[in-house]
């Protein structure tokens, strides 16, 4: 009896110790279970020319890849229609992921999936297809809520991402490369991570392999419960390199009713720039901390300026919460409802300022770009963009300088990452002043010149090189 006991103990200890490996999870009742919810989705970009036009389906996908991912673009290598004339227009496929979150034919995707799509075409894991509506969707959380005309279709089941933890297996089903129900696993490596230019997700980061095609596709937890929508990946190669990225279906579920009840999303807004307060920023402004977000500038005329909010104060509480990263800040403010005045605890020149503060609502992006839909009257410059002039409310975030509004990429402008609804800033340090000066401006560039191209994207601004070929 001593010696089971024993044995029973040193067994335990060898399990807590790592030692004797536990046993690992069966995924093959959740993909048998969850994979008839994930559907594959087509958007089709009609009346698009030259580059993009004369790409294989698997050049196109790497790079939508690339420029979802911000990654410096390589150049693409011919296909069999390379050197053979070209015909001027031409439709472009995309392909995604989404899954079915109502059995009467809603679907929740990403944004970036459907967003310039002319028609979107959804395959369900039983073979059949329809036309989807594009209900809406909300480019600053990457999500899209589409609708299919069916009824009695199975749907997932949405689970609390609030509640699940760093190192618990995950479960991601897709499209990756177009090869469908495709399943991939992992952990959560950790949670409420905010990446550049994305200030309204707190994203669950993963381990679970995500490529071109997943995009859009759910991630399940062990329950088979949807906890996220795979959306982006960190790589410096172009391929997976073990971090991914998903937005928690809870800020998915908030859109989509936004969507449904006000056909877009509204959000709080203050109209200012914000950054990191740093070790050195707080040593220079005296303060004990670096809790806050720094405020880098602020529009004219916006809630902020009317509050009494100066460039160079540090916002460390907002309506009552803690401001502890600049990150916070913005998810903050966002799910405030305009209209309401808060209390915003600001540190300025040694000392803590308290100011009332009118939230504003956050203008919409959305339907500049969308109306912009029909570029094959405007003229193409060199450089494979179709301009016009910034709207005034874009202009506005521009301090009194001009913009163009880019409203169509093609040829070397869209292989150097330039898209849609950016707004071109400069050429070279040269302030723009009008899409018939630019293009006069870039047709004097000399063939296999790179210029530098200004932009500003997601309010913030960055340079983009761009190789001037002879045939765009």
């Amino acid at each position: 009896m001593l010696r089971r006991l024993f044995y029973v103990c040193i067994f335990q200890l060898l399990l807590l110790t790592g030692l004797i490996a536990k046993e690992l999870p069966d995924f093959t009742d959740l993909a048998e279970k969850q994979s008839p919810m994930v559907v594959n989705i087509t958007s089709v970009q009609k009346n698009r020319a030259n580059t993009m036009a004369q790409m294989s389906p698997e050049d196109e996908q790497m790079q939508e890849f690339f420029r979802r991912f911000g990654i410096p673009m390589p150049n693409m290598p011919p296909n069999n229609n390379r050197g053979q004339p070209q015909a001027p227009d031409k439709q472009v496929y995309a392909t995604g992921s989404g899954f079915i979150i109502a059995a009467d034919g809603y679907i929740l995707t990403n944004a970036h999936v459907v967003k310039d799509a002319d028609e979107v075409d959804v395959k369900l894991n039983d073979k059949r297809e329809f036309k989807a509506k594009v209900v809406g969707f909300d480019l600053r959380t990457d999500v899209a809520l589409l609708k299919v005309n069916a009824n009695n279709l199975p749907k997932v089941t949405v689970g609390n991402p609030e509640i699940i933890k760093v190192g618990e297996w995950v479960a991601a089903i897709g499209a990756p490369f177009g090869l469908e129900n495709t399943m991939t696993v992992g952990i959560v490596s950790a949670k409420g991570r905010a990446l550049p230019q994305e200030n309204f997700v707190p994203f669950i980061q993963t381990d679970v392999a995500i490529n071109p095609g997943n995009s859009g596709g759910p991630l399940f937890n062990l329950k088979g419960e949807v906890i996220g929508i795979n959306s982006q990946i960190y790589s410096r190669t172009g391929g997976y390199m073990g971090l991914s990225f998903a937005i928690p279906i809870n800020v998915a579920m908030d859109v989509v009713n936004q969507l449904k009840t006000n056909g877009k999303v509204i959000r709080g807004w203050l109209g200012i720039a914000i950054q990191e307060v740093t070790k050195e920023l707080s040593e220079s402004f005296g303060m004990k901390h670096t809790n806050g977000a720094l405020v880098a500038g602020i529009e004219k005329g916006a809630p902020a300026e009317k509050g009494g909010l100066l460039p160079g104060d540090v916002i460390t509480k907002f309506d009552g919460k803690s401001i502890e990263v600049s990150a916070d800040l913005p998810k903050a403010v966002g799910n405030t409802k305009p209209g309401k005045t808060v209390v915003a605890e600001v540190f300025r020149k040694g000392s803590i300022k308290t100011l009332s503060l009118t939230v504003g609502e956050m203008p919409s992006d959305q339907a500049e770009v969308v109306a912009s839909k029909s570029p094959e009257k405007a003229e193409v410059n060199r450089m494979g963009l179709v301009l016009k002039e910034a709207p005034p409310q874009q202009r506005k975030k521009l301090n009194g300088k001009k913009g163009l509004l880019v409203i169509d990429a093609q040829g070397s402008a869209a292989t150097a990452g330039i898209r849609r609804g950016d707004i071109i800033l400069a050429l070279n340090n040269s302030e723009v002043e009008s899409a018939e000066a630019f293009a006069k401006d870039v047709a004097t560039i000399p063939n296999g010149k790179t210029v530098a191209v200004l932009i500003l994207r997601n309010d913030e601004t960055l340079y983009v090189p761009v190789k001037i070929s002879s045939d765009r």
